[in-house]
């Protein structure tokens, strides 16, 4: 039986090193990796997925050392890890820090209230009272062309035309 890592919320798992690792960025990896490059994760994230410049490798390299720490890697390991990766890797590396950030920002689908307190939802509610809804078997007094006629223009009444409910 063969036992793969999962990937941990808001994280992934890859192959580096030869080995299934699990990658993280949480708040202090990313903060992290802003301060040592002046670089904004939003700005790294255009560049990932097209909309501006090429990112540099040390910004993929440090995102993804940093992923590995966020996994539960020591720095010292994960810096090995990555360094020691040949130049033909950078591309597979580039793949590895976009599917690494797009997760970080991918969220769980919003639960209802309910649900996020493990309870049932309590009993409906009445419905405010308001307005009365009129009465669709209604008649107004109108013509045969529609329009309300003389002293009763501003008013409306049942018109009875013969026809009656039921019938």
């Amino acid at each position: 039986m063969a036992i793969t890592n999962i990937a941990p919320k808001g994280g992934i798992v890859a192959e580096i090193g030869g080995r299934s690792r699990p990658l993280i960025l949480r708040n202090a990896e990313i903060e992290r990796f802003e301060r040592e490059h002046d670089l904004g994760i939003f700005a790294v994230l255009d560049r990932l997925i097209g909309r501006g410049s090429c990112p540099q490798a040390r910004h993929i390299r440090d995102l993804v050392a940093l992923g590995l720490v966020g996994g539960g890697m020591p720095d010292r390991a994960a810096d090995d890890i990555v360094s020691g990766m040949p130049p033909g890797e950078n591309w597979r590396l580039r793949q590895i820090a976009h599917d690494l950030v797009i997760a970080a920002f991918l969220t769980d689908a919003p639960q209802k209230k309910a649900q996020r307190l493990d309870r049932r939802p309590g009993p409906r509610r009445r419905p405010k009272l308001g307005r009365p809804r009129p009465d669709p078997w209604r008649r107004r007094n109108r013509t045969e062309t529609g329009r309300a006629t003389g002293d009763d223009a501003g008013r409306s009444r049942p018109v009875d035309r013969g026809l009656e409910r039921g019938a």
